[in-house]
């Protein structure tokens, strides 16, 4: 088969040819319909330093993906050949403390498709029954392969309810794209986005944002004053931050009313000093970490979330050939993209 290989310690991948993959008992071999794109895989394209410290060559890289069940191990009994499914990308350990106890998403000892184990950017992958997911037939491959990442949204935006509120969305890369178009499915009143580039600005408001606020235009305090006025002086119920921009976490815990919430997504690139008293305690806010989906609470949200509406489209800006990988990289490192999804 061909695939994309992260073959040395060194920026780049290499397109070459593996072996096809075979079940082990409870396993099944997937034809990959769809791949998509995510800045995890650009840290291991570019082979930054995060990404040489946790990916260990030769690997075939990427974890995002839709595709058609080819083949099935004796053990199998979820699903059949010929099934249509997308994947949840973390595979846990089941007998930790957090997946005895309902929190599999924070697992230990996790393992990830694509940086673990051969990954996602090739024509087959092989992966264990249990974290298949079947998909509806009538969502697009270029869908299918996102709901992973648009898990995570799902998560981000509702953490708590969103239906009549007010929300600031800091930062509209992909999944920020995401949690707008989930709030605005999930009966958001008024939503609120800021980023430093018009291009997603724009996206942002094909998916229903209705003020935008460019960051790298405006002012801090200008911002601030924009989304005073906005909320008639009371500040957003929920922020939810996806950046990890340091000045964006600031905004979004400065936006949020007394008693409101921050959901925190974004990752920055190191330490951020808060002022707790003031910032969060005096304030009377809550605050949630999301990393991953809720397993698979969020896979059974997401679907009637579909069936609900969700208008995802717009976030899906480019689509590219296996082989034309190096062009999707391209964009995701300029920031002139939404979502970029390969097609084996």
């Amino acid at each position: 088969m061909r695939a994309l290989v992260k073959m040395s310690a060194e920026p780049g991948l290499t397109a070459a040819t593996r072996p096809d993959p075979a079940p082990g008992p409870r396993d099944a071999v997937i034809r990959v319909k769809a791949t998509s794109l995510c800045g995890t895989d650009a840290h291991i394209y570019n082979w930054d330093p995060w990404a040489h410290s946790r990916v260990h060559p030769p690997r075939i890289i990427g974890h995002e993906m839709c595709g058609e069940v080819v083949a099935i191990g004796a053990e199998v009994s979820r699903v059949r050949v010929g099934d249509y499914v997308a994947a949840e990308s973390h595979l846990t350990c089941g007998v930790c403390f957090q997946c005895r106890t309902g929190q599999a998403h924070v697992c230990k000892n996790y393992r990830i498709l694509g940086i673990d184990r051969d990954g996602s950017f090739a024509e087959y992958v092989v992966l264990p029954e249990t974290v298949l997911w079947n998909t509806s037939p009538a969502i697009p491959p270029e869908f299918a392969s996102v709901q992973e990442p648009l898990g995570n949204a799902v998560d981000a935006a509702l953490a708590e309810d969103l239906t009549g509120h007010t929300v600031l969305i800091t930062g509209c890369g992909p999944t920020g794209l995401f949690s707008a178009a989930v709030a605005r499915t999930a009966g958001a009143a008024t939503i609120i986005a800021s980023d430093v580039s018009d291009y997603r600005l724009n996206l942002a408001k094909q998916v229903g944002v209705d003020h935008v606020l460019n960051a790298k235009t405006d002012s801090p305090a200008a911002i601030a004053a924009a989304i005073r006025d906005i909320t008639e002086g009371e500040g957003v119920d929920a922020s939810l931050e996806m950046s990890g921009n340091p000045n964006a976490l600031h905004q979004a815990f400065s936006a949020v009313k007394n008693g409101g919430r921050v959901t925190l997504f974004g990752i920055p690139t190191g330490s951020i000093s808060f002022d707790l008293a003031n910032e969060i305690i005096f304030k009377g806010i809550r605050v949630h970490g999301i990393t991953g989906r809720r397993l698979f609470g969020t896979w059974y949200r997401l679907a009637g979330l579909f069936k609900a509406g969700l208008n995802i489209k717009p976030v899906i800006t480019h689509t590219f050939p296996l082989s034309e990988f190096a062009k999707g990289f391209e964009l995701i490192n300029s920031g002139q993209c939404g979502k970029v999804v390969l097609f084996p």
